[in-house]
């Protein structure tokens, strides 16, 4: 039987064969399978070594150094080490947050138990292209604001966020800022001293490597401090208890080098394969893009089709094409999208919209069946 074209890549990747090779040299008994911990004899010593080295390299992707990397269970983890390690170690300082109506739930959620303790959030609007206004961001900022927080990159529309920009004004007010780069990270360069971050969250199974690893970048020089959720055996800087898994984090890194040695060359490829997409729609009555070219990366295109039932249009679309209608993480609740309601588009809009996303393996074959499933649907 044949497979539906796969295009929820916003969702998660294939693991890379290059990656799944890597993985399983560290794996059985002939290879690197030691307790990292255990640096009393050669296999754990050699199980910490491969660690720091891969340690060392994704430092080096993100231009950052080795000891500002703390390895989690994924970018959900590593979000809610940042914010809530933050606001409780610094909440004599202040307890006030800056947030934005379109994060993600791993950030929206945490911040929610966060002012169920006390904390004061604010949640800046967004326009219809789903972009920040800056000044908004002044004016929300308070003397007791300690932290901010704002994705790079939107899982539902693709819009980057002006990160740069921002960090600077937060900076200007010593504010710590996070930054949920879950979805850029193998789409666009990312140098976190350049943009000047106190935290970042990355994932490795968006940038097809495998579930279950994702780092949190804390920068060093001013020092971060943060308090830890969970405690145990003192791993990671005290700041994350338990044993590290080498084979995940190799793989992770793995697909990190795999993602920067081509990220030009795949950014261009991508963004063709949104434009022949759109195009092949925009003609159509009642359908509206809402990821704009301007400001979103080309992985992601979110688009409303008005006079659909959204059931029957996935319906008549499951054998032949795999999309989605949200996060991923979300999909379990049947509302609207809280992204797009935060856009200005009606509940009815957003519950006709859904998210294509596109990935190293799509094809122009695969653009070109979709768009004639996409109208046959219709």
């Amino acid at each position: 039987m044949k497979k539906p074209i796969y295009l929820d890549y916003a969702a998660t990747t294939p693991v890379a064969p290059e990656v799944i090779t890597t993985m399983l040299q560290y794996l059985d008994k002939d290879h690197i399978f030691g307790n990292p911990h255990s640096t009393t004899h050669i296999y754990g010593f050699n199980a910490a070594s491969a660690v720091e080295q891969a340690r060392s390299r994704f430092a080096e992707i993100i231009h950052a150094h080795p000891t500002e990397i703390i390895y989690t269970s994924g970018a959900t983890e590593a979000n809610n080490l940042a914010l809530q390690g933050i606001a409780h170690f610094h909440k004599k300082r202040g307890q006030h947050i800056i947030s934005v109506q379109t994060e993600h739930k791993a950030v929206l959620d945490v911040l929610k138990f966060l002012q169920s303790q006390g904390f004061e959030v604010t949640y800046l609007p967004v326009n219809s292209q789903g972009t920040i206004d800056l000044a908004a961001l002044k004016k929300a900022i308070r003397k007791d604001t300690i932290l901010a927080t704002v994705m790079m990159v939107n899982n539902e529309t693709g819009v980057l966020h002006p990160i740069k920009d921002i960090a600077k004004i937060l900076h200007e007010q010593q504010i710590f800022f996070h930054v949920d780069a879950a979805q850029a990270l193998g789409k666009i360069p990312i140098n976190v001293k350049e943009l000047d971050i106190d935290l970042m969250s990355f994932s490795a199974h968006k940038i097809y490597g495998p579930k279950g690893i994702g780092a949190l970048y804390m920068r060093a020089h001013p020092q971060i401090q943060l308090e830890p959720l969970f405690f145990g055996g003192g791993q990671e800087q005290n700041l994350r208890a338990g044993t590290l898994a080498p084979f995940l984090i190799a793989g992770f890194t793995k697909a990190a080098e795999l993602c920067q040695q081509h990220i030009l060359e795949e950014i261009k490829h991508i963004f063709n394969l949104k434009k022949l997409f759109w195009e092949g729609l925009k003609d159509l009555k009642q359908v509206q893009i809402n990821s704009d070219f301007n400001v979103s990366i080309p992985y992601i295109c979110n688009i409303t089709f008005k006079d659909v039932d959204p059931e029957s249009f996935l319906l008549a679309l499951e054998e032949q094409c795999a999309i989605s209608q949200s996060s991923a993480c979300t999909s379990a609740h049947m509302e609207p999208s809280h992204v797009l309601r935060a856009m200005g588009l009606t509940a009815h809009e957003a519950s006709c919209s859904f998210r294509f996303s596109f990935g190293r393996d799509t094809t122009e074959d695969d653009i070109h069946s979709t768009i004639k499933f996409l109208r046959a649907a219709l």
